[in-house]
């Protein structure tokens, strides 16, 4: 029997100029983290290195999806920036 899947957004916040984040979605945050911090995603390449800020896992793709959706819209930057 395998493990279910979790899917995870997560915010990290870079280490070189602490007001610059990312939101993302993964499966494997660990895996992840590390290919924003080989330079191995274009959007966080120059800002490297980056630390984990936030986790939020969910149960399904289409929750995570939507979450993920909203921390990048103006009312979820807000709202991160407040909580997180």
């Amino acid at each position: 029997m395998t493990e279910p899947l979790c899917h995870h957004v997560y915010l990290i916040r870079s280490e070189s100029d602490a007001s610059k984040f990312y939101k993302g979605y993964t499966t494997d945050i660990t895996a992840r983290l590390a290919k924003h911090n080989r330079g191995e995603v274009r959007s966080t390449q120059a800002l490297r290195p980056w630390i984990l800020q936030t986790v939020a896992s969910f149960e399904t793709l289409e929750k995570a999806l939507k979450f993920e959706r909203y921390l990048k819209s103006h009312s979820g930057r807000a709202f991160s920036t407040k909580h997180f």
